[in-house]
């Protein structure tokens, strides 16, 4: 990097709050050495901006966020080339199809800018020692967020630390050869760049805006010692679970020197760790599961799960980024009666996975032909439509739908629900044959007969050009008790605080909980709650790019991504509409629990190995 000589094109880190009017908007003279843009507070701002831009905006779901699209929760509706989630679900990729390439070197770029960062804003005679302290710690953050998304993604990969490789080396120089690291030896590379970096920040965005003055306007979405803390919690709970834990599956996983790329010894102790980590997050009790009322002052638990996204740094928000294609999102989220692609749509599975009202699964399983196993205690029901209006669903509704968790409303439009958005009056959204959202009228339409509703505004309309700018939340305080429970249950079954925690989650989502509470369900036994809290986490964070990574990382992809895929017969009308039928037969082989490494680093590095199966 002392060789490049110019800096073309700083983007705008489009991370600050929406207030910003100048800082970070200007975009430093075309033709800067690098030691010139260090010497510039404001120049220099603008390349931490452009490092943490390659955090990638996942509210782009059809392009930088596969991962409803792979998992077993969504589809994204365009089953044609040119739409990665469908070619990769039917099994038509490899190391050499080029399947999201950038997403490696793109991280790698924003791993070299931040590293770049840290190496030279302590040159910079316009900050302050505070703030070079700031700002280089925030780098740190952003660089140990970038390998982490290359750990999840592909596994073990190098970590090239401090020192910058220059950029004119020879071909066979060794520093261009460089082997992979362990996971391990990732997970804790990721975690120490972490735990320095939070000694150096605010605790919390609240903490933030007192400090606007010093530091310059829009610290909101900066990094700050608790999204240090969230991160570090997520990465070591990745580290324990079965995918890499012991996994002998991955025996020959090795470098060329016969390195062991993945232990193959199980280590309760990473549980433990994983624990700890989310355990003292809650402990500082400066988080909460947000909750609001309704307009005559009674808890909501729709409107409260439903606000954690839409209602700016609420106490459950942990770190979100500012700039983002929300409006995107929710286009592709709505149905094309208001001008939406309703290209994003929950599968059946996902639909029967909802609880009902009364706290219980509906559908326990399926038989060998993909019909239902139906809980009956439920009261969950196939057949028939209802005569009257409910809370959340008006009158002929189908009775799957019916009398279903606050979640559920929350998440998932099907056919005969109301829209959201009556700013132009009450309109029903019909995706069946020949529906306003229905195959027959456009390509624009869901292939399961559901259109994903989380993270909707009701305000937004994208017919008229209306959308809600907010931050789009990516880490959250119901994520970490969810973490922080299903570490403590693989070490801990019988600890009080894992039912309490699921309890309070359960409470929150408005259902029954275990044991106490109105309408209680029995106490389960220890043996039964590490499915019951995979299942809760399924639910809570449905479509917000979890589930892809917590299939794999429990090595149950096998079962949970492959065979059949159904939703509703969108080729037919009511009723035949209602039937389930198979969408989409995916496949999934072993060698998918990561990517491949990219075909062209496999050939110019001599040292660097393939993944499993490519």
């Amino acid at each position: 990097m002392k060789s490049l000589k110019y800096i073309l094109g700083l983007t705008i880190l489009l991370f600050s709050s929406s207030c910003q009017d100048d800082f970070l908007d200007q975009v430093p003279d075309d033709r800067l050495t690098i030691e010139q843009v260090f010497l510039r507070r404001e120049t220099s701002e603008q390349y931490l901006a452009n490092v943490y831009n390659y955090i990638k905006d996942e509210s782009m779901v059809t392009n930088n966020a596969p991962w409803i699209g792979l998992s077993d929760e969504g589809d994204v509706t365009y089953d044609r080339p040119g739409y990665l989630t469908f070619l990769m679900n039917i099994g038509n990729w490899s190391a050499a199809s080029g399947y999201y390439d950038n997403y490696y070197g793109d991280y790698y770029k924003g791993i070299r800018s931040a590293t770049t960062f840290i190496n030279n804003i302590g040159n910079n005679p316009q900050f302050t020692p505070e703030l070079i302290t700031r700002r280089t710690a925030e780098a740190r953050f952003v660089r140990a967020f970038l390998y982490f998304s290359l750990l999840r993604t592909w596994g073990p990969v190098t970590i090239l630390g401090d020192e910058l490789i220059p950029g004119d080396l020879e071909p066979n120089d060794a520093k261009l050869h460089l082997p992979r690291n362990s996971y391990d030896e990732c997970v804790d590379y990721i975690v120490s760049e972490l735990d320095l970096a939070g000694q150096d920040l605010p605790l919390h965005w609240t903490t933030q805006e007192s400090n606007s003055q010093q530091y310059g306007v829009g610290e909101f979405g900066r990094a700050t010692k608790v999204a240090c803390m969230a991160l570090k919690s997520r990465v070591l709970l990745y580290a324990a679970s079965p995918l890499v834990n012991g996994n002998q599956e991955y025996a020959g996983f090795t470098n060329k020197d016969g390195k062991q790329l993945i232990s193959q010894q199980y280590n309760p102790a990473k549980w433990e760790r994983a624990a700890k980590a989310a355990k003292d997050i809650i402990d500082l009790n400066i988080l909460s599961l947000y909750k609001k009322n309704d307009a005559q002052g009674n808890f909501d638990p729709l409107l409260s799960y439903r606000g954690v996204f839409l209602d700016a740094w609420n106490p459950e928000v942990i770190f979100a980024r500012v700039a983002n294609n929300i409006a995107g999102w929710e286009r592709a989220s709505s149905p094309r009666l208001a001008s939406g692609f309703a290209s994003t749509g929950p599968t059946q599975q996902m639909v029967d996975a909802y609880h009902m009202a009364n706290g219980l699964r509906p559908v326990l399983g399926y038989t060998s032909n993909g019909s239902p196993i139906i809980n009956a205690p439920s009261g969950y029901s196939e057949t028939g439509f209802t005569a009257a209006a409910t809370k959340y669903t008006l009158a002929n509704t189908y009775n799957m739908y019916v009398n279903r968790e606050p979640r559920f409303y929350a998440n998932v439009n099907f056919n005969g629900v109301q829209w959201i958005n009556t700013s132009e009056g009450v309109k029903v959204i019909q995706t069946y044959n020949t529906g306003e959202s229905g195959p027959a009228g456009s390509w624009d339409h869901s292939r399961t007969g559901y259109i994903n509703r989380k993270n909707v505004s009701p305000a937004a309309n994208p017919r008229t050009g209306v959308n809600t700018a907010r931050p789009w939340v990516m880490f959250r305080y119901a994520e970490i008790l969810l973490n922080y429970i299903e570490a403590l249950h693989e070490t801990d079954p019988s600890n009080p605080d894992i039912l309490q925690y699921l309890n309070d989650i359960r409470e929150r989502a408005g259902i029954p909980q275990f044991g106490e509470g109105p309408s209680p369900l029995p106490t389960p036994s220890p043996d039964a709650v590490r499915e019951l809290i995979r299942h809760e986490r399924r639910i809570e964070l449905a479509f917000e790019h979890m589930r892809y990574f917590d299939t794999r990382r429990w090595k149950i992809a096998e079962q949970t991504d492959a065979g059949p895929f159904y939703g509703m017969n969108i080729s037919a009308n009511p009723p035949e509409f209602y039937k389930r039928v198979v969408f989409e037969n995916r496949v999934f082989r072993k060698s998918y629990y990561f990517f491949p490494i990219p075909q062209p680093e496999i050939n110019k590095n001599m040292n660097l190995v393939q993944n499993p199966g490519y």
